[in-house]
C-alpha cells in the first residue's frame, strides 16, 4: 500500500497538519475492521499517536476532523484512505518552527509502513499549496534498534517581506496561467480604438480616444476584481467555484460579440466592472484555501492583486500597441473579426467543459497552443508592422500617381 503522507503549515501560533494512511493499514494496526472514525476513540487514538514536542514539554494536540475517502494509486488502483486534519499549538516560550515530530498512528504496530512529512505552507518563506511542497523528511521503523525515531523539525525563519513577494509572483504566475482571464480583457478592448456606429464599428477614432478608452476599461476591469478579490478573501463573499468559472466562460464569449457587433458601444467601462466583479471571485479563490492570518492575509490579497495587475499590464503593454496600430488601417476589420470568432469558440469549449466536467477537442486546442502564446503576439507585431507601412506606401504611391496624372 502507499506509504502515510503528512503535510504540515507553519501558521502564526500553531502547526496545523494532514495526515493521509491507508484505511487498511490502520484496520491492521488497531486490529479491527474500520467503518467510521468519528468517534471518540479515534480522536483519542490519533492524539496520542500524533504528537510534537520541545524544550522537553508536550504540545497540545488537537484533531480537527477525521474521515474516509476514496483514493488511486498507479500500482494498486483504488483503495481507501483514511484523513486526518490537526492542530499543534506549541508550550510556553518555545520556538513554532523547531520541534520534535512523533507520528506512529500505524508503524508501532504495522511495521512497514512509514511517513512521508511535507512542508505544505509555511507563508513567511514563501511556500504554499501553490508553489509544492517540501520533503520535511521520513518517519519509520529503525530495523537495526527496532525503534521509530521521532523526527527533528528545524525549519527555516522566514520574513514578512518574503512572503510579501512570494504572493506578488503567485499573482503573476495566476494570470499566467489564466487565459481565460487575459482573453476576456484582451476581445473586449478589440473593437475599443474604433468609433461606434449604430450596427456596426467605423473607423479608428483617434491615439487620444483609443488610450482614454483603453485606460478606463482597464481600470474599471480592476476596480471589480479587486472587490470581489477582497471580499471572497475575507471569506465575506463566496460562491461554488463552477458557476464563477461557468460564468468567466461566459464574459469572454459576450465581449467576442461585442467586438464583432457593438452590443454596448460607449458602456464597455460598466461591462469590465460588472464582469471584474465574477473574475474576482475566482482570484480570492487562491487565497481563501490558505488559511492565513489577519496580517498575514492583508499582505497576501495586497501582493497577489500587484501581481495580477502587473502581468495584466505587462501584457497589454505588448499587445495593444499592435492592435493600436493595426486598427489605424482600413484591413483591421480582417484581424478583428476572426480573432473575435475564435475567442467566442474558445469560449463555447470552456462554458461545455465547465458544465459537463469533461475535456472536448476545443479545450484540448486550447491547451496544445497556450504555450505558443508568445509566437501569437509576435505574429500580431510584424503583422501590424508590414500592413501599417504597406498602406502607408500605397498612399504615397497613390497620391504620387494622381499627382502625375493631374
Amino acid at each position: 500500500m502507499p506509504a502515510s503522507v503528512v503535510k504540515l503549515s507553519v501558521l502564526d501560533k500553531s502547526i496545523k497538519g494532514e495526515a493521509k494512511m491507508p484505511l487498511i493499514e490502520l484496520e491492521g494496526a488497531i486490529k479491527q475492521t474500520i467503518t467510521n472514525v468519528n468517534s471518540l476513540f479515534f480522536s483519542q487514538y490519533f492524539a496520542q499517536h500524533i504528537r510534537a514536542f520541545s524544550c522537553g514539554k508536550e504540545w497540545r494536540t488537537t484533531i480537527i476532523s477525521t474521515r474516509i475517502t476514496s483514493a488511486r494509486d498507479s500500482v494498486v488502483g483504488n483503495y481507501k484512505q483514511v484523513i486526518v486534519t490537526f492542530e499543534m499549538f506549541p508550550v510556553a516560550n518555545s520556538e513554532l518552527r523547531k520541534f520534535t515530530f512523533n507520528y506512529d498512528v500505524i508503524m508501532h504496530e504495522v511495521i512497514t509502513d512509514k511517513a512521508l512529512v511535507l512542508l505544505d505552507q509555511d507563508w513567511d518563506n514563501g511556500i504554499h499549496d501553490e508553489s509544492g511542497a517540501r520533503v520535511v523528511g521520513i518517519i519509520k521503523l529503525n530495523v537495526r534498534e527496532m525503534k521509530i525515531h521521532p523526527l527533528e523539525v528545524n525549519l527555516e525563519k522566514g520574513s514578512s517581506w518574503k512572503g510579501f513577494c512570494s504572493m506578488v509572483k503567485l499573482g503573476m504566475e495566476h494570470i499566467k496561467e489564466g487565459t481565460d482571464h487575459l482573453l476576456f480583457l484582451i476581445v473586449l478592448l478589440l473593437p475599443s480604438m474604433l468609433l461606434a456606429g449604430k450596427k456596426k464599428w467605423e473607423e479608428f477614432g483617434g491615439v487620444k480616444y483609443s488610450l482614454t478608452r483603453l485606460l478606463k476599461i482597464v481600470t474599471a476591469f480592476t476596480i471589480g476584481h479587486s472587490v470581489t478579490l477582497l471580499l471572497g478573501s475575507l471569506g465575506w463573499l463566496s460562491l461554488p467555484g463552477q458557476p464563477v468559472e461557468v460564468l468567466i466562460a461566459c464574459s469572454i464569449l459576450v465581449s467576442a460579440i461585442h467586438a464583432i457587433y457593438p452590443l454596448f458601444p460607449g458602456r464597455e467601462t460598466f461591462i469590465a466592472a460588472g464582469f471584474g466583479l465574477i473574475h474576482g471571485m475566482a482570484f480570492a479563490s487562491v487565497l481563501a484555501n490558505l488559511n492565513l492570518s489577519v496580517r498575514t492575509l492583508t499582505l497576501s490579497i495586497l501582493g497577489f492583486n500587484i501581481g495580477i495587475e502587473m502581468m495584466q499590464l505587462f501584457v497589454i503593454a505588448i499587445t495593444v500597441p499592435w492592435l493600436i496600430l493595426l486598427s489605424r488601417t482600413s484591413l483591421y476589420k480582417w484581424f478583428r473579426i476572426p480573432a473575435a470568432v475564435l475567442a467566442g469558440i474558445a469560449a463555447l469549449g470552456w462554458i461545455t467543459q465547465r458544465i459537463s466536467g469533461d475535456a472536448n477537442f476545443i479545450t484540448d486546442l486550447l491547451d496544445e497552443f497556450t504555450p505558443y502564446a508568445g509566437c501569437l503576439v509576435l505574429g500580431l507585431a510584424l503583422t501590424s508592422i508590414a500592413v501599417s507601412v504597406t498602406m502607408k506606401y500605397l498612399a504615397k504611391l497613390e497620391k504620387m500617381i494622381d499627382g502625375l496624372a493631374n
